[in-house]
Protein backbone atom coordinates (compact mmCIF):
# COMPACT_ATOMS: atom_id res chain seq x y z
CA UNK A 1 0.00 0.00 0.00
CA UNK A 2 1.36 3.43 -0.89
CA UNK A 3 1.89 5.94 1.90
CA UNK A 4 0.82 9.57 1.85
CA UNK A 5 2.31 12.59 3.56
CA UNK A 6 -1.27 13.82 4.10
CA UNK A 7 -3.49 10.75 4.71
CA UNK A 8 -6.67 12.79 5.32
CA UNK A 9 -6.60 13.78 1.61
CA UNK A 10 -4.89 10.99 -0.27
CA UNK A 11 -4.93 8.29 -2.91
CA UNK A 12 -3.43 4.95 -1.90
CA UNK A 13 -3.28 1.42 -3.24
CA UNK A 14 -5.77 -1.05 -1.77
CA UNK A 15 -4.49 -3.95 0.32
CA UNK A 16 -4.78 -6.41 -2.57
CA UNK A 17 -3.29 -3.96 -5.15
CA UNK A 18 -6.36 -4.38 -7.35
CA UNK A 19 -7.82 -0.95 -6.69
CA UNK A 20 -7.09 2.52 -5.38
CA UNK A 21 -8.51 4.18 -2.28
CA UNK A 22 -9.47 7.85 -2.30
CA UNK A 23 -9.63 9.34 1.18
CA UNK A 24 -11.20 12.77 1.68
CA UNK A 25 -11.85 13.30 5.40
CA UNK A 26 -12.93 16.90 4.72
CA UNK A 27 -16.18 15.69 3.15
CA UNK A 28 -17.16 13.69 6.25
CA UNK A 29 -16.16 16.61 8.48
CA UNK A 30 -18.28 19.08 6.49
CA UNK A 31 -21.20 16.65 6.35
CA UNK A 32 -21.27 16.18 10.12
CA UNK A 33 -20.98 19.92 10.77
CA UNK A 34 -23.86 20.62 8.37
CA UNK A 35 -25.99 17.93 10.00
CA UNK A 36 -25.30 19.30 13.49
CA UNK A 37 -26.00 22.87 12.37
CA UNK A 38 -29.37 21.81 10.95
CA UNK A 39 -30.06 19.71 14.08
CA UNK A 40 -30.10 22.87 16.20
CA UNK A 41 -33.35 23.97 14.52
CA UNK A 42 -36.21 22.00 16.22
CA UNK A 43 -38.34 21.86 13.03
CA UNK A 44 -35.42 20.65 10.93
CA UNK A 45 -34.45 18.15 13.65
CA UNK A 46 -37.87 16.47 13.48
CA UNK A 47 -37.62 16.20 9.69
CA UNK A 48 -34.06 14.84 9.91
CA UNK A 49 -35.12 12.25 12.51
CA UNK A 50 -38.02 11.17 10.30
CA UNK A 51 -35.71 10.76 7.30
CA UNK A 52 -33.05 8.95 9.36
CA UNK A 53 -35.69 6.54 10.71
CA UNK A 54 -36.84 5.77 7.16
CA UNK A 55 -33.23 5.18 6.10
CA UNK A 56 -32.56 2.96 9.13
CA UNK A 57 -35.60 0.85 8.30
CA UNK A 58 -34.58 0.47 4.66
CA UNK A 59 -30.99 -0.53 5.46
CA UNK A 60 -32.17 -3.90 6.80
CA UNK A 61 -33.64 -4.96 3.43
CA UNK A 62 -33.00 -2.35 0.73
CA UNK A 63 -34.74 -2.37 -2.63
CA UNK A 64 -33.14 -1.19 -5.87
CA UNK A 65 -32.47 2.56 -5.69
CA UNK A 66 -34.23 2.95 -2.34
CA UNK A 67 -31.15 3.72 -0.26
CA UNK A 68 -29.94 6.41 -2.65
CA UNK A 69 -33.31 8.15 -2.52
CA UNK A 70 -33.45 7.95 1.28
CA UNK A 71 -29.89 9.25 1.67
CA UNK A 72 -30.84 12.17 -0.59
CA UNK A 73 -33.88 12.79 1.62
CA UNK A 74 -31.65 13.00 4.72
CA UNK A 75 -29.27 15.31 2.88
CA UNK A 76 -32.20 17.48 1.83
CA UNK A 77 -33.65 17.62 5.34
CA UNK A 78 -30.25 18.67 6.73
CA UNK A 79 -29.63 21.16 3.91
CA UNK A 80 -26.39 19.50 2.84
CA UNK A 81 -24.45 20.74 -0.17
CA UNK A 82 -22.66 18.69 -2.79
CA UNK A 83 -19.95 16.51 -1.26
CA UNK A 84 -16.86 18.32 -2.48
CA UNK A 85 -13.75 20.00 -1.11
CA UNK A 86 -11.40 22.59 -2.54
CA UNK A 87 -7.95 21.22 -3.29
CA UNK A 88 -5.01 23.63 -3.48
CA UNK A 89 -2.35 23.32 -6.18
CA UNK A 90 0.32 21.72 -3.93
CA UNK A 91 -2.19 19.03 -2.90
CA UNK A 92 -3.30 18.58 -6.52
CA UNK A 93 0.31 17.84 -7.49
CA UNK A 94 0.76 15.50 -4.54
CA UNK A 95 -2.48 13.68 -5.35
CA UNK A 96 -1.42 13.34 -9.00
CA UNK A 97 1.86 11.76 -7.89
CA UNK A 98 0.02 9.43 -5.49
CA UNK A 99 -2.47 8.51 -8.22
CA UNK A 100 0.38 7.76 -10.66
CA UNK A 101 1.89 5.41 -8.06
CA UNK A 102 -1.47 3.68 -7.51
CA UNK A 103 -2.01 3.29 -11.26
CA UNK A 104 1.46 1.79 -11.67
CA UNK A 105 0.90 -0.60 -8.76
CA UNK A 106 -2.52 -1.78 -9.91
CA UNK A 107 -1.71 -1.88 -13.64
CA UNK A 108 1.17 -4.20 -12.90
CA UNK A 109 -1.24 -6.82 -11.52
CA UNK A 110 -3.64 -6.93 -14.45
CA UNK A 111 -3.14 -5.31 -17.81
CA UNK A 112 -6.18 -5.78 -20.07
CA UNK A 113 -4.18 -4.56 -23.08
CA UNK A 114 -1.80 -7.51 -23.01
CA UNK A 115 -2.01 -10.01 -25.81
CA UNK A 116 -1.83 -13.80 -25.73
CA UNK A 117 1.88 -13.67 -26.61
CA UNK A 118 2.57 -12.21 -23.16
CA UNK A 119 1.08 -15.22 -21.34
CA UNK A 120 4.31 -17.08 -20.53
CA UNK A 121 3.45 -19.82 -18.06
CA UNK A 122 3.46 -23.32 -19.67
CA UNK A 123 0.02 -24.11 -18.25
CA UNK A 124 -1.34 -21.24 -20.37
CA UNK A 125 -0.13 -22.77 -23.68
CA UNK A 126 -3.67 -23.80 -24.64
CA UNK A 127 -4.91 -20.31 -23.87
CA UNK A 128 -2.20 -18.76 -26.07
CA UNK A 129 -3.12 -21.06 -28.95
CA UNK A 130 -6.83 -20.31 -28.54
CA UNK A 131 -6.35 -16.54 -28.30
CA UNK A 132 -4.08 -16.59 -31.36
CA UNK A 133 -6.84 -18.21 -33.42
CA UNK A 134 -9.73 -16.39 -31.68
CA UNK A 135 -8.44 -12.95 -30.61
CA UNK A 136 -10.47 -10.83 -28.26
CA UNK A 137 -12.02 -7.73 -29.90
CA UNK A 138 -9.45 -5.42 -28.32
CA UNK A 139 -6.63 -7.66 -29.63
CA UNK A 140 -7.89 -7.72 -33.19
CA UNK A 141 -6.34 -5.53 -35.89
CA UNK A 142 -9.58 -5.55 -37.87
CA UNK A 143 -11.62 -2.38 -37.66
CA UNK A 144 -15.38 -2.33 -37.99
CA UNK A 145 -17.32 0.69 -39.18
Amino acid sequence: MTESSKPQLSVTTGANALHGLLRVDGIRHDTLLTLVAAWSDPDARDDIITQLDALAEAVTSPREGELDALVEAVEGAAGMDTAQVEVAMPDLRRLRDELDQVIAATAGRFNPGRGAAEIKHPSMRATRVYLKSQPLPEQSDRRTA
